[in-house]
């Protein structure tokens, strides 16, 4: 079995509360989700208004399967989402 992970840090620009930044973190994850059908959770930054850090992850029984899935969430994430990508990483582990 192998977990395929993603993690994205990216800034949302032009958000002035709270509650419209969980709009669009929620967006995503939604998109993610049902897209891709993968977990997805907002891990960190929770409380910076510009700042959002999602984790995602894929089980599958391939290295590259899974890691190709990731890389088109990330390209979903980069060309649909309005927000700047901080940084990314994407890796596998097998059990």
């Amino acid at each position: 079995m192998i977990v395929s992970m993603i993690q994205v840090i990216f800034q949302i620009p032009d958000v002035d509360s709270i509650k419209a930044k969980r709009q669009i973190v929620r967006s995503v994850k939604d998109k993610l989700q049902r897209r891709f059908h993968m977990s997805a959770a907002e891990v960190d930054l929770q409380d910076s208004l510009s700042f959002a850090q999602i984790g995602g992850a894929l089980v599958s029984n391939s290295k590259v399967f899974g890691e190709t899935v990731l890389q088109k969430a990330f390209a979903m994430i980069e060309n649909e989402v309005p927000v700047r990508i901080q940084d990314v990483s994407i890796y596998s582990e097998e059990f």
